[in-house]
């Protein structure tokens, strides 16, 4: 069987309700608590979402990490999100990302899926193992983050070459 490089998911098990996972993911408050430096969505009128509202489909977002400048930045679409367990976004490379919050064998699980990942040397470098790397490491911060309120990321901006920025 050959290796699948146009996508792959990652899962961890996070305890906390469902619901605290998926306001973590789609409110700019959440991002930024675990993830992100700044996590701004718009509207599709051009105006920006409070901090604490739920994207929509259709919103546009503009993305900031810690430990890069701000012209590492991602602006793409929200794509799909239902209120509750489902949000779906495009991603660099053209890839798009999938979260999916459900229970299993009484855990909650925060299920993520990049897909549609170029097959050529660059996607498999930069947008499989490149992404795979640092989503598994803020799957980590989100349960770290949730479980515990220890956030994971490194803010130190002379630090570089961590892998948690």
């Amino acid at each position: 069987m050959e290796y699948d490089w146009s996508k792959f998911t990652k899962r961890v098990s996070i305890k906390a309700d469902v619901q605290s996972i998926y306001n973590s993911w789609t409110t700019q408050q959440g991002l930024e608590s675990w993830f992100l430096r700044l996590a701004e969505f718009t509207k599709p009128d051009k105006t920006l979402r409070d901090r604490r509202s739920n994207v929509e489909a259709g919103d546009t977002y503009k993305w900031l990490w810690f430990g890069y400048g701000d012209e590492s930045v991602e602006c793409r679409e929200v794509l799909e999100a239902n209120g509750k367990d489902l949000f779906r976004f495009t991603f660099s490379g053209g890839c798009i990302v999938t979260i999916h919050i459900k229970t299993e064998k009484g855990e909650t699980l925060c299920e993520l899926t990049q897909s549609d990942i170029p097959l050529t040397e660059k996607g498999k470098v930069d947008f499989h193992l490149g992404c795979m790397q640092g989503w598994t490491f803020y799957l980590a911060s989100l349960k770290s983050f949730l479980e515990g309120g220890i956030d994971l990321r490194n803010k130190n901006d002379q630090l570089h070459d961590v892998i948690n920025a």
